[in-house]
């Protein structure tokens, strides 16, 4: 919305500075975080009020987190709300990337809010069922790919781009919508996975998300794009202040989220901060980079697949308790002691996952 005050600019004046995505990436930054603040402690009162017993905590959960029941949920909305009018402030409205990720984030949130819902008011940790969970996230996830694939630019359009290599594309022609659906849902559900203890989630997200929005901005510069041999992306760099705003919006969280948490995000933040970074891997064609940037995330999901599949055919466990934070829990990590050990592998990841633009 701002960006518009550049039409009054001559070139030499405060207004020019609105041009430059950079200034406005770090204006979307403080908004969300000064936003969360702001409103974070009304957000939590309210919810308090509103929820009465809170959350519901699973009986057969680590024994732990019997501690943390009347904690209240849907703390994502805090982030969401930041994110959200951040990113209309700052954004160029006009790009259609920046309104294809608002819209998968909002709308994953939607889902995650119902769920949450269902949980607080039914008190049982069942909510919404899995199916009409994954049918509604695919269909949100096929108009977002189906959308992002019309932008592209014709030489990308249904193309599958590998990192570490240099001009390797591979041709999925109509299955690119269904493969982004995938990851966009994949990415959701593996956040979601990873939101079991106080700041454990949210860190890691912050993280993929300041390496995927300077991928977004490298993407969308065509001399970046030369220079280092990665597929250019007109209009992409947008959304780096829609990370911008998400990292500020999630450390405006984190300072209600830090152990012992005051709110969880719920559903509703990890449903829609999940969805959000599929959606920018799918926008940014770096979709394989998505699973080595959240390699945290694909891990936690990997572990339930693991712990279910083997379960039903051996009725044995693989790991203590799945998802994977809940075994090292079992085995007698403190729970700050795991939060803080899978931040350092998500920051080394996020590194890793950057390094793809220059090793090819």
């Amino acid at each position: 919305m701002l960006f518009w005050l550049t039409q009054f600019s001559d070139g030499g004046d405060v207004f020019n500075l609105f041009r430059y995505i950079t200034f406005r990436a770090g204006g979307a930054f403080f908004t969300a975080l000064i936003f969360g603040f702001l409103f974070g402690r009304p957000l939590i009162d309210l919810l308090r009020r509103r929820q009465g017993k809170g959350q519901p905590i699973r009986e057969n959960g680590p024994q732990g987190h019997i501690v943390k029941a009347g904690t209240p949920t849907m703390g994502g909305l805090l982030i969401l709300s930041a994110l959200a009018f951040s990113t209309v402030l700052w954004a160029r409205l006009d790009n259609p990337y920046v309104w294809i990720v608002l819209f998968v984030t909002l709308a994953f949130g939607l889902i995650g809010f119902a769920d949450d819902f269902a949980k607080v008011t039914k008190q049982n940790t069942k909510g919404v069922s899995s199916r009409v969970r994954i049918l509604l996230g695919l269909l949100i996830a096929g108009l977002a790919a189906f959308a992002a694939s019309n932008f592209h630019p014709p030489e990308l359009t249904g193309q599958l781009a590998l990192p570490f290599v240099k001009d390797v594309l591979l041709n999925l022609g109509i299955f690119f919508v269904p493969f982004g659906m995938i990851v966009i849902v994949g990415a959701a559900n593996a956040v979601n996975l990873t939101d079991g203890l106080d700041g454990l989630a949210i860190m890691p997200v912050m993280i993929a998300a300041g390496a995927l929005g300077a991928i977004s901005y490298v993407v969308g510069n065509y001399n970046f794009t030369a220079y280092l041999g990665v597929h250019f992306v007109p209009g992409t760099g947008e959304i780096l202040i829609f990370c911008s705003a998400l990292i500020g919006g999630g450390l405006g969280f984190l300072w209600y989220n830090a152990p012992p948490a005051a709110v969880f995000m719920g559903d509703t933040g990890s449903l829609a901060l999940g969805g959000a970074l599929g959606a920018i891997a799918v926008c940014t064609k770096h979709e394989i980079v998505l699973a080595i940037v959240g390699g945290l995330f694909v891990v936690e999901a990997l572990s339930v697949i693991i712990q279910v599949l083997y379960y039903k055919r051996t009725g044995k466990r693989v790991f203590l308790m799945a998802p994977i934070h809940h075994h090292f829990e079992k085995k007698g990590w403190a729970e700050p002691q795991i939060v803080i050990r899978f931040w350092i592998i998500s920051l080394i990841l996020a590194l890793i996952g950057l390094a793809t633009l220059k090793v090819r």
